[in-house]
């Protein structure tokens, strides 16, 4: 190749010597060809002004002449040099005078403004959900195209995924899912797999007959990639892809496919160093035609019985078939995919500078934690993601009816901003971002089980491993949280040995918009992800009589409280001081209420709140006993899970658990008090909600003009017998 780039710029330089030879030439050549031309005369030259004339005309006419010959040989130089870009088919690349490959790029054609780019992503399992998100924010992050992600999922991540995308409303987003069932798995399930992945990590190889018909082409991507560019970038790399190409790839970044690693490594074959599947372009429908399926299952049942089994999951297979199929191919460049794997070279191989960079990939088991030259620079670009506030990606994309009005648009602007009390509204009705199960969940519940409900924000988050310890049934938490203080809560969950030890706890993290505390949005959250029977709606800054899991499982399934629409009261009481020996019976609580080491809760700043559940009664009671609704009302409760939702119009402080209490008695439900179950509250600073309530007249005076409005709501709803509500003050 090099020879033949010699051979080139000599006939270049020859070219270019051709008019200075001839110029010597004339200027110093024989002087007989100018005899005999008298009718020079006539114009006054002498002979030697006639003889330069004439050898100006003709070096003119020579220049003509050798302008022509020397476009044309640029035009033949350039050729060779597009020759000499990198050819997907071989692999060649121009050399530059210090001996280095320089990849001389044709530019593509832009993709057109309104174009839906597609992305297809395998993701299983609820902890691969958070890697996803990183994932989503960075590509929306530098986007401006429409998206329409195709999810290949089980039922729990479509669950977070779908849930996600709903609350996230992202114009110019679409979100399609195909469920990864027996059926579908088991057309890979046969393929043995020692990839930490798992059979997941094979469904790659289904897409082409997965995906719809009609798509004809889509960018497929692993859930551990950050992209640090527009991903319409890459979507019109298609445009490049020679008539039999469908599949790009960019070439692997370690010596895995070359069996040097270890010794006695077998690796699949592959050619050269072979291909990485964490970035693919897939041309759907040339695979389709080339019958792909046939293709794939016929070189891995071959290799199959030599290698027995998948060290690298698809991208062995994929490999294989390239090396039978080599036309496949397309050579994607390596920026596209900058691998740090555990025996990763990308750093000699690819990249050079900061800008090459497109797609960052943490193809390592360790992921984040890998030993790379630049890990520190990869790994704070990645974070930058992990920590961005996602409520700022929902931007518009101008010039493209990408999106229609939703529900939550036509609330936001039935809100009249002029109303002293417009942010409590707005706050009201948004729809808040929430991800649910944020830590791998795996739960089966029992007939009468029992689910304890609670939300919190990160100042409450030192609770968590205390009510572990006093209740070991399922729990479900919504968390409100800002992208950063999701990642926080993340390293203490992990770094925590009681929090770690449980796969019954739901962590459904619910993002922070808006400038009040949702507290009834949470609960709500909370309330639809229990899977029990049965719950218990607490607070978070409560702990739990030792046993009371076990004492409310019996109680729920002797008085069959979803038939007879009963809530199960437990007594509430109250601590200030931070150090407690906890009660560890109804003996010890009632001695430490005549110590005054505890309180009926709220004794001294709201004691109507709790008043009805009669503690008198209480201290002797051995059976369970009915109360009566009675104003401002808010006890703790055990119900059935088909209860009605908390009303979200209540936010902040105040009236969020009297409204609910309200509406159950309102639906005709009974008020037990349990004799022998209780729970403490734990002292901890006031809550900046409370705070302003305390502070702001005005913060006072909407919550009282929204408790009118709830109150008259409920008269309209339930009829007459709630007409009692109407006349309730606070």
């Amino acid at each position: 190749m090099i020879r033949v780039y010699k051979r080139a710029v000599l006939f270049l330089v020859v070219v270019l010597l051709l008019p200075v030879i001839l110029l010597i030439y004339l200027t110093f050549g024989s002087d007989a060809i100018y005899e005999g031309k008298k009718q020079r005369d006539l114009m006054g030259f002498t002979d030697r002004e006639a003889r330069l004339a004439d050898r100006v005309r003709e070096v003119e006419q020579q220049n003509q002449m050798l302008r022509r010959q020397l476009s044309v040989s640029q035009n033949q130089l350039m050729n060779y040099q597009n020759s000499l870009v990198m050819d997907n088919e071989t692999g060649i690349s121009l050399i530059n005078e210090n001996g280095r490959p320089v990849r001389c790029n044709n530019p593509e054609p832009e993709v057109p403004k309104c174009e839906v780019i597609h992305v297809s992503i395998v993701c299983a399992g609820y902890n691969s959900t958070r890697n996803v998100i990183t994932l989503i924010k960075s590509i929306l992050f530098n986007r401006k195209h429409p998206l329409h992600f195709h999810f290949i999922s089980d039922g729990a991540a479509k669950t977070i995924l779908q849930t996600l995308f709903d609350s996230w409303s992202v114009p110019g987003v679409q979100v399609s899912f195909y469920l990864a069932d027996d059926k579908l798995k088991a057309e890979v399930a046969w393929i043995p797999n020692k990839h930490y992945s798992g059979v997941f990590g094979l469904l790659k190889l289904l897409l082409p007959n997965t995906l719809p018909t009609f798509l004809d082409k889509v960018i497929v991507l692993d859930t551990d990639v950050t992209f640090a560019t527009d991903i319409a970038e890459l979507w019109k790399i298609f445009s490049k892809f020679k008539s039999k190409q469908a599949i790009g790839l960019v070439e692997n970044q370690s010596d895995w496919y070359l069996g040097k690693l270890w010794k006695n490594h077998h690796p699949w074959p592959a050619l050269g160093r072979g291909f990485n599947t964490g970035v693919i372009l897939l041309d759907l429908q040339k695979l389709r035609e080339y019958n792909w399926s046939q293709m794939w299952k016929m070189v891995a049942e071959k290799e199959l019985m030599s290698l027995l089994s998948t060290a690298l999951a698809d991208q062995d297979i994929f490999n294989a078939v390239l090396k039978q199929n080599p036309y496949l191919i397309y050579h994607l460049p390596c920026e596209w995919n900058i691998q740090l794997s555990d025996h990763t070279k990308s750093h000699a191989l690819c990249y050079s500078e900061v800008s090459d960079l497109k797609i960052i990939h943490w193809n390592s088991p360790v992921k984040l934690l890998v030993k790379n030259k630049h890990v520190e620079f990869f790994r704070n670009l990645h974070l930058t993601f992990l920590e961005y506030d996602g409520n700022l990606l929902r931007r518009e994309l101008f010039g493209c009816a990408t999106s229609t009005p939703n529900e939550l648009d036509s609330k936001l602007v039935a809100i009249n901003e002029d109303d002293e009390c417009y942010e409590f509204r707005r706050q009201g009705a948004l729809v808040l971002r929430t991800h649910l199960y944020y830590i791998d969940y795996d739960y089966t519940p029992s007939p009468d089980d029992v689910t304890l409900v609670a939300q919190l924000s990160m100042d409450r988050l030192q609770m968590l491993e205390a009510i572990c310890k006093h209740w070991e049934g399922p729990i479900s938490l919504a968390l409100y949280m800002s992208d950063a203080e999701a990642q926080a809560f993340l390293r203490y969950a992990l770094g925590s040995e009681t929090l770690m030890a449980r796969k019954n706890i739901g962590y459904h993290v619910v993002y922070k918009d808006g400038q009040f505390f949702p507290v009834n949005y949470l609960r709500n959250v909370a309330v639809r992800q229990v899977n029990t029977p049965y719950m218990f709606l607490s607070d978070i800054d409560f702990l739990p009589m030792y046993g009371l899991y076990d004492y409310l499982k019996k109680a729920t399934s002797m008085m069959d409280i979803t038939v007879e629409k009963k809530a199960l009261i437990v007594p509430a009481f109250e601590t200030q001081r931070y150090r407690l020996t906890f009660p560890k019976s109804k003996a010890d609580l009632l001695s430490m209420l005549d110590m005054a080491t505890l309180f009926t809760f709220r004794f001294h700043v709201w004691p109507q709140g709790h008043a009805p559940t009669n503690f008198a009664k209480w201290r002797s009671a051995t059976t369970p006993y009915k109360v009566s609704w009675e104003s401002d009302f808010e006890p703790y409760v055990v119900v059935s899970t088909n209860i009605t939702d908390y009303d979200q119009r209540f936010v902040g402080f105040g009236w969020n658990k009297v409204s609910h209490i309200m509406e159950l008695d309102a639906q005709g439900y009974e008020f037990v008090v349990l004799p022998n179950a209780f729970i403490i509250h734990m002292p901890h600073a006031p809550s900046f909600d409370i705070a302003k309530f305390r502070s702001s007249s005005l913060y006072r005076k909407c919550l009282k003009t929204l408790k009118g409005e709830f109150q008259r709501d409920l008269s309209r709803k339930y009829g007459i017998k709630a007409l009692k509500y109407l006349s309730v003050e606070r």
